[in-house]
């Protein structure tokens, strides 16, 4: 059994841990109703945007999308990678990697690049894959015009022909202790099927093949910072769970070095004890 002072020494050390990861928890917390509250405001609009493109584009004939929906043969392929910048969350980040390797090895044959937002997911794929960007800068101050940059950087990557299909992969916000991995496709756009068509009733203006030629590239933006809002409050539920759980293990932990250290104790002084009646008898004899 362990000295008394490794014993008192341990208890202190699963203390101050437990103090930390308790702070942790409040602080996610109070980011993650912020958080929330941003990703619940904004779907609605996201998802409006889209079923307005889609009753647009289903009263079309033809192509109307231009570049943005160009289908060519598969030969390059760029994996948006979105994570966190910190750890200390769980399986939040890994579970996102695990998936970009799970795409990247579907692409066999082909060439797969990384594209990464958060410092976490760069630092793991680059030692296995292409990592061509890293904007883990974005965090820094999370704003629309901020990621409508990186859009259109990636738009950028795919009308000019430099890949030939961009597919973004990040964990969407369920709930404080739910995160799903999300596998979209960014470029081309997927073929619109199933939309409602915009009802004739309604005059146009200008016309519908430039409304949707117009909605197409705020969409992407759109869905991009989605992604990375969606990822955002996803990253603050994963760590609130992930350190409310090390609290609730520093705690037990800690309960059990108690007992141990008063059971060592007690039988010190039982031996202390013992070693003094010990002595006294043999002075009697």
């Amino acid at each position: 059994m362990a000295n008394l002072k490794e014993i008192r020494n341990r208890i202190t050390s699963v203390s101050s841990t437990m103090q930390i990861t308790s702070a942790m928890k409040m602080v996610s917390a109070a980011k993650l109703k912020k958080a929330q509250d941003a990703i619940t405001a904004m779907r609605p609009y996201a998802e409006k945007l889209t079923e307005l493109l889609q009753s647009l584009s289903a009263s079309l004939e033809g192509e109307v999308g231009g570049a943005f929906t160009t289908q060519r043969e598969i030969k390059k392929v760029l994996v948006v990678v979105i994570t966190s910048n910190r750890g200390l969350c769980g399986a939040f980040n890994s579970n996102v990697v695990k998936q970009a390797k799970v795409i990247a090895d579907s692409y066999a044959g082909k060439q797969v690049d990384i594209f990464t937002i958060g410092k976490k997911g760069n630092d793991v794929l680059r030692k296995t894959h292409e990592v061509v960007e890293n904007r883990s800068d974005v965090y820094d101050d999370l704003t629309f015009d901020n990621v409508a940059q990186i859009a259109e950087h990636l738009t950028n990557l795919f009308t000019t022909g430099v890949y030939d299909r961009i597919e973004i992969v990040y964990n969407q916000f369920k709930n404080a202790a739910t995160q799903i991995v999300q596998t979209e496709q960014f470029l081309p756009l997927a073929p619109l099927v199933g939309a409602v068509t915009a009802s004739s009733d309604y005059i146009f203006e200008p016309s519908k093949e430039e409304i949707v030629i117009t909605l197409i590239p705020k969409s992407l933006k759109t869905q991009l910072y989605k992604s990375i809002r969606d990822s955002f409050a996803a990253e603050h539920g994963a760590r609130m769970t992930a350190m409310h759980k090390a609290t609730d293990n520093a705690t037990e932990l800690r309960n059990q070095l108690k007992l141990t250290y008063n059971k060592a104790r007690q039988a010190a002084i039982t031996n202390e004890i013992l070693e003094i009646v010990g002595g006294a008898e043999a002075l009697n004899n």
